[in-house]
């Protein structure tokens, strides 16, 4: 089981952004290779991507479909999803990288 959660907070509307599709991928070579998907849960979590596997020090890549998300919402969106690649340099740590997001902006961080 990968050491790597979310959480996407829906900034524009105060509250959690549940049901937004997830999808973890590593990199390889000049690509990626998808490891899970999953969906945020009604706190707007994932707290687990099970079939990805252990984390290894390389390059990880979170994919967050959130025009699926605000089109639900019936928002109109510009941006289609939000794409996170960060590192991970010590595997033994967890990787909380949290989304804020709005139909026209969207922040993220390294989380605890």
């Amino acid at each position: 089981m990968s050491g790597i959660t979310t959480h996407v907070l829906d900034t524009a509307h105060g509250a959690p952004a549940a049901g937004v599709g997830v999808l973890l991928a590593v990199r390889t070579g000049e690509g990626w290779r998808e490891l899970d998907r999953a969906v945020t849960d009604a706190e707007g979590r994932v707290r687990a991507f099970p079939n990805a596997g252990s984390l290894e020090e390389t390059t990880y890549r979170l994919r967050f479909e959130t025009g699926e998300y605000f089109r639900a919402l019936g928002v109109v969106v510009f941006w289609p999803h939000v794409e996170i690649a960060f590192d991970v340099q010590d595997p033994a740590e967890p990787h909380h990288v949290p989304l804020l997001l709005s139909p026209y902006g969207y922040a993220t961080y390294r989380g605890s």
